[in-house]
């Protein structure tokens, strides 16, 4: 059970800690609240094959010890196309009784089973690989890693998209890594799903980014702008 406690605090005649006792007054209003806990039903990462129907599993939800399942407000489950790959969001949302929310989410990967080429593992990056700032300034980082997870058919998870640009050859620390997601085509393309700087608040800027895989010489090679001034060309072998 979650609860916050708010107190207001009326103090009469203070000045720097030191008050006059004629005058002093204290009033306390105390206010009680308790949060809505949602528990979402089944796994918060859902593997559907391209194609298939899906079926969601749902949310419950209760407040100090009730049920309130009645308060969830789910969106997203409209927006998942099971005929296109990718990562959709299913989000359950929830106001207790004084206006404070509450939600949980998730993804759901529609996959293509036909795509069996594995890229996951550790990657380094390889000479050619620099960052170009506004155009003029050339920055190579060769010899930093990035690694790369299999979620589902097709659709990796990405440790950094600027491959240990500003996590590890700046020294910020993985809060100003790219992460996200990327997925692999039947003609070997890369196609970025989704990303984030979590230290920045901010993502690569939308539609630059462009990449593919080399089954031959097991190489990545993806750019992407960001910021508005910066591109980011990136190679990467194990």
């Amino acid at each position: 059970m979650k609860k916050i406690f708010f107190y207001g605090l009326i103090l009469g005649m203070s000045v720097f800690g030191l008050t006059s006792c004629s005058d002093d007054y204290e009033k306390t209003d105390s206010r009680l609240t308790y949060y809505v806990n949602l528990e979402m039903q089944g796994d918060a990462f859902v593997q559907v094959p391209i194609g298939t129907s899906y079926s969601d599993a749902g949310c419950k939800a209760t407040m100090n010890g009730q049920d309130a399942t009645n308060r969830i407000v789910t969106t997203g489950i409209d927006a998942i196309d099971v005929n296109t790959a990718g990562l959709y969001t299913v989000t359950y949302s929830a106001v207790n009784d004084d206006g404070f929310p509450a939600s949980v989410s998730r993804t759901v990967a529609v996959c293509d089973p036909t795509i069996t080429t594995n890229i996951a593992g550790t990657w380094t990056t390889q000479a050619g690989t620099q960052r170009i700032y506004g155009g003029a300034t050339v920055t190579p980082f060769a010899g930093y890693t990035c690694k790369i997870t299999k979620a589902a058919p097709g659709i990796f998870a990405v440790s950094d998209f600027f491959a240990g640009y500003y996590d590890q050859r700046a020294g910020y620390g993985s809060s100003y890594a790219c992460k996200g997601y990327l997925q692999l085509l039947a003609d070997n393309t890369l196609v970025c799903l989704s990303n984030g700087v979590a230290g920045w608040g901010d993502s690569l800027d939308e539609g630059t980014f462009a990449g593919t895989f080399d089954p031959e010489t097991e190489t990545l090679t993806w750019q992407c702008d960001y910021a508005g001034s910066m591109t980011f060309y990136i190679t990467l072998n194990k």
